[in-house]
């Protein structure tokens, strides 16, 4: 499969992935009475994962995120020389979704009385954040440890699923859960990112409709991943060259 093949399906599956899990968070998490809170949020971004890694996983990897690609470039699954463009592919597919989930907020409630309507600020989007942004008020230091924590762990889940000795089928399933399960632990602490371009997309609507406090706090979101990612990707060849033998 062509590079540019495999860069459109990440797009596709990112887009899928910002639009689930975020979508989810701003129209659903927190409806009065029938919110799906936290945890349906965790959940909504698991089933993006795992629907996409059936749909996209033989094209190109069902990466869906630059800290994933660094990591398995790292742990020699990936080329290095693809990582720009699906790193590209990516980003602009987490935009996209974003983009897409910010008009059609825009139109919550404004056709029923009585109902609660969109509200733009600086928290808006589920953007990920630490100190003001936050959902429960953690801190930076809080927000990147956390963050390299999740990703690493996260990329080691995804190393060993992935493995040619693993069982191919329930890979999908095994990645899916442990992205649900990284959000039930850090959605109090940043929203969870453990994506830089899940964090871009709705850091660059807001910034563009006005609100920029997330656009300036997003370099975490993509250090702290990117650094998970590179020690799960050396740490796990420790254990690759035991399995392969």
């Amino acid at each position: 499969m062509s590079l540019m093949k495999r860069s459109v399906a990440e797009l596709i599956g990112t887009f899928w992935l910002v639009l689930g899990g975020c979508g989810a968070a701003v129209f659903a998490a927190g409806v009065p009475d029938v919110g799906i809170g936290y945890l349906g949020v965790a959940f909504a971004f698991g089933l993006t994962v795992l629907t996409m890694a059936y749909a996209i996983g033989h094209i190109s990897g069902c990466h869906l995120n630059p800290a994933v690609s660094v990591g398995l470039a790292m742990g020699g699954r990936f080329s290095f020389a693809d990582l720009p463009m699906y790193v590209i592919a990516q980003t602009l597919g987490a935009i996209a979704a974003a983009f897409l989930i910010l008009y059609v907020a825009s139109d919550m409630g404004l056709h029923k009385e009585g109902q609660a309507t969109f509200q733009l600020a600086a928290n808006s989007l589920a953007v990920n954040g630490y100190g003001e942004l936050s959902p429960q008020g953690y801190g930076l230091t809080a927000g990147l440890v956390t963050e390299v924590v999740m990703t690493g762990m996260f990329l080691f889940i995804i190393l060993g699923a992935t493995h040619k000795q693993a069982h191919a089928v329930a890979g999908g399933l095994a990645i899916g859960l442990a992205l649900t399960l990284v959000h039930l632990i850090s959605i109090p602490v940043t929203n969870t990112s453990v994506n830089p371009a899940r964090s871009t997309g709705p850091a660059l609507a807001l910034a563009i409709s006005g609100e920029g406090k997330a656009l300036a706090q997003l370099w975490l979101f993509w250090v702290a991943p990117i650094v998970g990612a590179i020690i799960a990707g050396v740490v796990y060849r420790i254990f690759e060259d035991e399995t392969t033998a």
